[in-house]
């Protein structure tokens, strides 16, 4: 039997249940739709006419949200590199230095 068999039924397994999932919450759930759900909810405050002409976000904001967001995960895999770094002696200062532009 090849080994990658068990990955793949992992992975439909996987597949099956996300997709079961979504397509079960859209049958069960309710679909009753008003005014008040529909409308975006910005900090409880009733948008007032000038707003609701100037549209959507800033690009900013979802800019600044995703650079933490990549930094944030950057730094969790920094935490096993900087454990092992004692390990690696003079070849990860090196390798360390060198990378650096």
């Amino acid at each position: 039997m090849n080994p990658y068999v068990s990955l793949l039924i992992m992975a439909a397994v996987a597949m099956v249940i996300a997709i079961g999932g979504l397509v079960l919450s859209a049958i069960v759930s309710p679909n009753r739709r008003n005014r008040v759900k529909v409308a975006n909810y910005e900090c409880g405050i009733d948008p007032t006419p000038t707003n609701v002409d100037q549209g959507r976000f800033p690009v900013s904001f979802y800019l600044v949200g995703m650079t933490f967001i990549i930094f944030d995960v950057e730094v969790v895999f920094l935490y096993p590199w900087a454990t092992a770094f004692v390990q690696l002696g003079v070849f990860g200062l090196g390798a360390a230095s060198s990378s650096s532009p």
